[in-house]
C-alpha cells in the first residue's frame, strides 16, 4: 500500500473490470466512472498517438459531469485516471472483432506468430489541473494454435469483446502463449509500473 495513499483520490475513468481490478490490487481505493465516447471517431496513424489521443478524450469527456469547482477547494487532491488499448499486427491496429469470421481470421493470424498490445494512461490532477500521460507496448509471441481450439475460443466468445481478438489470460489461449515481453497487467489493459509513476508525478 502506497504510504501517502490516504492523502488523495481516484476516480478511475473506465468501465473495464479488468482494469478496475489491476487497480485494486495495487492497494488502491477509488470510485469509477465511465466516458461515453465515440472512439471510432478519432483516427491517428500510430498506435500510441491513437490510445494517448483516446484516453485524452474519455478525460475531457469525464470532465464536465465532475463539479471541478468542489476538487479545486478540497485540501487533498483527487486525480482522474484515464486509458485505452488496441493491439497491433503487422503495423496495423486492431479493434474488437465486428464478426466470428473476424475474430477467427484474427486467431489465425496470431498463431505461430505474433502481435503487440499498446496501452496508454493518463491522469489528470483535478485539484491542480495538471495532466500526464504515457504508453507502454508488450510483444506476445504464440505458438501454432490448432483450428479446433481457435472453433472453442470462439464458440465460448468472450475474444469477440477484446481488441485484436487477443486475451493471453485466458484458459484456452495461455498454452500457446510462447512468450510475453512487457508485463501481464499492461496487456489485461493497466500497466501498473506506468500508472504508479505518472501517479506520483501527477501529485
Amino acid at each position: 500500500m502506497d504510504a501517502n495513499a490516504s492523502s488523495f483520490k481516484i476516480i478511475l475513468g473506465s468501465a473495464s473490470v479488468a482494469r478496475r481490478k489491476i487497480l485494486a490490487e495495487m492497494g488502491y481505493e477509488f470510485t469509477v466512472m465511465t466516458a461515453d465516447i465515440d472512439e471510432k471517431g478519432i483516427r491517428k496513424e500510430k498506435p500510441e498517438e491513437l490510445v494517448m489521443a483516446i484516453a485524452e478524450a474519455k478525460a475531457e469527456a469525464i470532465l464536465p459531469k465532475l463539479p471541478v469547482g468542489h476538487y479545486k477547494m478540497d485540501a487533498e487532491p483527487t486525480l482522474l485516471i484515464t486509458s485505452d488499448q488496441v493491439v497491433v499486427y503487422e503495423g496495423m491496429v486492431r479493434e474488437k472483432p465486428s464478426s466470428k469470421e473476424e475474430a477467427r481470421q484474427f486467431i489465425k493470424d496470431y498463431s505461430g506468430g505474433h502481435a503487440a498490445t499498446v496501452g496508454s494512461v493518463i491522469i489528470t490532477n483535478l485539484k491542480t489541473g495538471f495532466r500526464k500521460g504515457g504508453w507502454d507496448k508488450v510483444e506476445i509471441y504464440f505458438h501454432e494454435i490448432p483450428d479446433e481450439m481457435i472453433n472453442k475460443l470462439i464458440e465460448e466468445g468472450t475474444v469477440l469483446y477484446v481488441a485484436g481478438g487477443l486475451i493471453i489470460e485466458h484458459p484456452l489461449i495461455l498454452p500457446f502463449i510462447k512468450e510475453v515481453v512487457g508485463t501481464t497487467d499492461s496487456v489485461m489493459g493497466l500497466p501498473k509500473a506506468l500508472t504508479e509513476r505518472l501517479i506520483k508525478e501527477a501529485l
